[in-house]
C-alpha cells in the first residue's frame, strides 16, 4: 500500500513539474510592464486576503496566533512586493564599460512551504517566483495543506485576470 502511495505522489510531481516547465516557458517571453503587472495583482490580493488567510494557517495547523499570521501575509504580501517591485527582470537590466547584465529566468522552482508560516511564506514565494519570470510548485506540509491551496489558488486567479497566460500548468493549486 505504502509503496503504491508513494508511486502516486512520484507521479503527481512529475506532473507537476512537466506542466510548470510549459508554463515558465511562456512566463519567460513577457514583457516587464505585464509580469509588473500580473505580480502586483498577486500582492494585493495577498494582503487582501491576509486576515482570513492567516486565520486559516492559525485553525489548520494549530501554531501560532490568527493576527500574527495575518500580520506575516502582509508583511510578504507589502514589504517583499514593495522590494522586489523596482527590480528589472527582464531584458538588459544594467550596462557598465565592459558588462552587461541580462536577466534570464531559470526555470521552475521547487518550493517546500512549512507548516509554521504556510501562508506568508507561499506568498513571498510565489512573487518572488513570478517576477523573476520563473514558475513554481509548491509543495506544502500535510498539516497546512488547505491554507496553502486557497492562498495558491487566490494568486493565480489574481494573476490570470492581470495577464497571467491562463495554462493547463498554471491551473492546478499546487503549481503557479
Amino acid at each position: 500500500m505504502s509503496s503504491d502511495l508513494d508511486r502516486q505522489s512520484v507521479d503527481q510531481a512529475s506532473s507537476l513539474v512537466e506542466r510548470a516547465g510549459q508554463a515558465q516557458k511562456v512566463l519567460a517571453t513577457l514583457s516587464q510592464e505585464r509580469i509588473d503587472s500580473i505580480v502586483s495583482a498577486m500582492a494585493r490580493v495577498a494582503r487582501e486576503e491576509s486576515y482570513r488567510l492567516g486565520e486559516m494557517a492559525h485553525l489548520e495547523t494549530g501554531y501560532g496566533i490568527a493576527s500574527d499570521k495575518a500580520l506575516k501575509n502582509r508583511f510578504s504580501a507589502e514589504n517583499v512586493f514593495e522590494f522586489i517591485k523596482p527590480m528589472r527582470t527582464v531584458g538588459i537590466i544594467r550596462e557598465l564599460d565592459s558588462i552587461i547584465e541580462v536577466a534570464s529566468p531559470r526555470g521552475v522552482v521547487a518550493a517546500v512551504i512549512p507548516s509554521t508560516n504556510p501562508t506568508s511564506t507561499a506568498i513571498f514565494k510565489i512573487l518572488i517566483a513570478i517576477k523573476a519570470r520563473d514558475s513554481i510548485v509548491l509543495s506544502p506540509h500535510p498539516s497546512a495543506t488547505n491554507c496553502i491551496n486557497e492562498t495558491a489558488r487566490l494568486m493565480l486567479e489574481a494573476g490570470e485576470a492581470a495577464g497571467l497566460p491562463a495554462l493547463s500548468a498554471a491551473n492546478s493549486s499546487s503549481a503557479s
